[in-house]
């Protein structure tokens, strides 16, 4: 059937994305047995920061024993993403305490050299921080998505987002004036000389700063102004060295390695393996919106259609992947589920139960919808303008899917009655004369139009009624007949008998 070939398509798509034998792809330290102390393993964190690398970070750290000898690195090359998701990825890389966190900002042949926006917020969460050589990082100033492109975060974001990478920043021993200045184009950093030796000070605690080091007995001298008002901060590998920020350049991992105290053969790196794909694969949001389209007009043939077939088990099977791969992303409670559920009984209600399509119907399309969303996010109602760009995002990814599923509604209309596939689904049969199917004969009408009889039971509007001392079913025109009442015969068609009050 269409639902076969569908999905089997679908499994071949999977198969040639995740499984590829011709794939040199090689992951690591994928059994917990090959794990022992004395390790310095190393995770990427490549390309958007988003949910689906929160999944396969939380995975990797799993298979990790923390303890004192270990060291983890975290190899960064992106320009961003979800201020959500980097948080929950700076949460992760602290529960790795005791084991030291190391960020190394990498200068690959595929990679681009940053750790911009969420990746300067994850760089600073980490004990250490190395870069090769020129690489950069910063630019971390939250942004919202609008119908005019990207525009700058509201101050209520900005702060929230300052006073968090500061923390971090202090909490590892780094200039939180360096940290802030990457989120606050507002904040001013000059060079100031201690000793001979290079920091970055923000304009408003210079002051401060040369009071307290002339009062220790230490030489201090104002350089040159290297972030302006107005503009972010961003650092270059060589700059983040001179200024004591960053541990060093080494050129590879095996370099780093070595500064740290391992070789070669302590090296251990953890890759992506293949359900962390398919999680990421299946919870994009291409696939999510084609997923509920799938699903809604297959329950929609289910519901219409006698017995439990096909179309109910892909429509299970398509919610199913939904809710359980947003589930393991961690977005997805009972509230979700219970959510759908009303949904899907209002809307069996709406069909079978209630007549014409109403509020029943409405708010269970209504539900259906908020419970997809909500499955895709962690919050219920945003508080922050991130968070509004996440919900309007998860809303126009369900919406298209939606959507989609009503034009296939409307393909399905004009292909039923013509295709052998769903011929089961439709009546095609036709009521002729010559198979032996009738209607009233004219001597029928003559006899029954413009008789007058009585009702002997109620007309609602089907009943029974006395003509021409004859007990026949009648149908009442209109308005309930109650029993008693005089009766007559108005219209004699279809074999049907139609009546009215005399």
């Amino acid at each position: 059937s269409i639902y076969i070939t569908v999905f089997i398509a679908l499994a071949a798509l999977i198969f040639f994305q995740f499984i590829n034998p011709f794939s040199s792809e090689v992951v690591c330290a994928e059994n917990s047995s090959q794990i022992s102390n004395g390790k310095l393993f190393v995770i990427p964190i490549h390309g958007e920061i988003n949910r689906k690398l929160v999944i396969f970070l939380r995975r990797s750290i799993e298979k990790i024993e923390k303890n004192k000898e270990n060291v983890v690195v975290f190899d960064i090359d992106t320009f961003g993403g979800r201020v959500d998701s980097a948080l929950e990825i700076t949460t992760l890389i602290g529960s790795l305490q005791p084991a030291t966190t190391v960020a190394y900002v990498n200068a690959g042949a595929e990679s681009k050299g940053v750790s911009w926006s969420a990746g300067a917020l994850i760089s600073f969460s980490c004990n250490k921080i190395y870069m090769a050589p020129g690489t950069s990082i910063g630019a971390a100033a939250p942004v919202t998505l609008s119908q005019g492109g990207m525009e700058a975060a509201s101050e209520k974001v900005v702060s929230a987002v300052r006073a968090q990478i500061a923390a971090l920043a202090e909490k590892n021993g780094y200039p939180a004036d360096v940290a802030r200045a990457m989120v606050d184009k507002d904040i001013e950093l000059k060079e100031v000389w201690i000793n001979g030796k290079p920091f970055l000070i923000s304009t408003d605690r210079i002051k401060e700063v040369i009071r307290k080091s002339k009062k220790e007995g230490k030489k201090v001298e104002i350089g040159r102004v290297v972030s302006k008002s107005g503009k972010l901060l961003t650092l270059t590998a060589e700059e983040m060295e001179k200024y004591g920020i960053s541990s060093g350049t080494p050129k590879s991992i095996e370099e780093l390695a070595k500064d740290v105290g391992f070789n070669a053969k302590n090296i251990v790196y953890i890759n992506k393996s293949v359900a962390d794909r398919i999680v990421g694969f299946i919870t994009s949001p291409g696939i999510i919106a084609l997923l509920i389209a799938i699903g809604l007009v297959s329950l929609y043939l289910e519901i219409t259609t006698p017995g439990f077939g096909i179309p109910g088990t892909i429509a299970i099977i398509s919610f199913a992947i939904i809710f359980i791969g947003n589930s393991l992303l961690g977005t997805v409670s009972s509230i979700e589920l219970l959510l759908f559920l009303v949904g899907v009984i209002l809307l069996i209600l709406e069909i079978f139960v209630i007549p014409g399509f109403g509020i029943a119907g409405i708010s269970g399309i209504i539900l259906i919808v908020v419970s997809l969303v909500l499955s895709m996010q962690k919050f219920v109602i945003p508080s922050f303008s991130w968070q509004k760009d996440i919900i309007k995002r998860n809303f126009l990814t369900v919406g298209i899917g939606v959507i989609s599923s009503f034009v296939i509604f409307g393909l399905l209309s004009f292909l039923l009655p013509k295709s052998k596939i769903f011929n089961p689904l439709t009546l095609t049969t036709e009521q002729r004369k010559e198979t032996g199917y009738t209607v009233q004969t004219e001597e029928v009408v003559n006899k029954y139009m413009g008789k007058r009889g009585i009702a002997i039971t109620k007309l609602r509007p089907a009943g029974k009624a006395k003509i021409n001392n004859e007990v026949i079913d009648v149908e009442a025109d209109g308005e309930f007949i109650e029993k008693g009442t005089k009766i007559e015969v108005i219209d004699v068609s279809s074999n049907r008998i139609i009546v009215r009050k005399c």
